[in-house]
């Protein structure tokens, strides 16, 4: 049959990952630590799977890295069955994990062309200008694409932790992987280092079209996500967009206060608006219009902020409600 082309620009995309009833069931534990999941993602997409400590996150990443085993499901990555063709899979993958990985004695090319070597992309020699043009090539553009080319040939011992965040995303990506995961990448940066080491990994996503697996605890980074999925113990709790997520569980807020608390707390009362009060008076907009709220209340009021729901306001509800 032939599509016409309107047809076929609608079609979704075959999933870049595939996961099914994914479970993993530690000897002697009572539970399974990740207990039956299933998800997919889209080819080119930041995915970001959130969880708090001991939620079963590392455990599902290590398992579709290759790195622990499964104790059953299926998993689909770029194609590759996870159980039968992992060695096919490990060459579709790049991985940056929560600990650098990196010789601090070496330089950062040197890093670069033990990995390089190591993966069998290219033959090894002695120094950068003997290796094959093209890996100079590509080594140069991934590290002036990550903004690291001031320092290619430095030790690694005198970068800061952005630097080696950088580095080691060179190193990943340089076998062209399909999907790049991303364990806890920011962990112990400064926020001037987090946000540089995002603004590149947007400019390799705009211009690889690499899909991005996210695991993070700054829930502002998943806020960028295309695809977010909460776990708790080993089973989903939430899964969406960011924008579903915060929709589906939290409301906008007006927090508003007044010298004459009484007479605000009995005006509120008589208006029937619901409200909670503790350091101020705390109302859910809901569909409501601020402007024609704020009207009609008469008190003269000292405090009027409104505050719209973000990702970790809807994290930390899901969460608390788990608990």
């Amino acid at each position: 049959m032939i599509l016409p082309d309107d047809a076929a620009q609608v079609m979704p995309a075959t999933p870049i990952i595939t996961v099914e009833n994914l479970v993993k069931r530690y000897k002697k534990a009572e539970k399974n630590a990740v207990d039956g999941i299933s998800f997919s993602v889209a080819p080119g997409a930041l995915f970001a799977l959130l969880g708090p400590n001991g939620s079963g996150k590392t455990t599902t990443i290590s398992m579709l890295t290759t790195t622990l085993a499964l104790t059953s499901g299926t998993v689909r990555i770029a194609g590759y069955n996870l159980e039968t063709q992992s060695h096919q899979i490990r060459r579709q993958i790049g991985i940056v994990f929560q600990k650098p990985s990196l010789d601090l004695n070496l330089t950062a090319e040197e890093n670069v062309r033990l990995h390089a070597t190591l993966y069998g992309l290219y033959p090894y020699r002695p120094t950068f200008r003997l290796m094959p043009r093209a890996y100079r090539a590509q080594v140069q553009e991934l590290a002036q694409l990550l903004g690291i080319e001031d320092v290619l040939f430095k030790p690694v011992k005198g970068f800061s932790g952005g630097m080696k965040r950088k580095l080691e995303i060179v190193r990943s990506l340089l076998h062209r992987p399909a999907v790049l995961f991303l364990d806890e990448p920011t962990t112990g940066l400064d926020p001037e280092s987090r946000r540089g080491l995002w603004d590149h990994l947007r400019q390799v996503r705009a211009e690889s079209g690499t899909t991005v697996f996210l695991t993070t605890h700054y829930l502002e980074e998943a806020e960028g996500a295309d695809s977010v999925l909460i776990i708790n113990r080993g089973q989903i709790v939430s899964a969406g967009t960011p924008l579903q997520i915060k929709t589906e569980l939290t409301q906008p807020m007006l927090f508003i206060d007044a010298p004459d608390r009484e007479q605000l707390r009995t005006e509120l009362q008589q208006l029937d608006i619901a409200f909670k009060e503790d350091d101020r008076f705390s109302l859910v907009l809901e569909s409501r219009d601020i402007h024609q709220l704020l009207k009609k209340i008469m008190t003269p009021l000292s405090v009027v902020q409104t505050h719209t729901p973000t990702l970790e306001d809807a994290y930390l509800q899901i969460i608390k409600q788990e608990d």
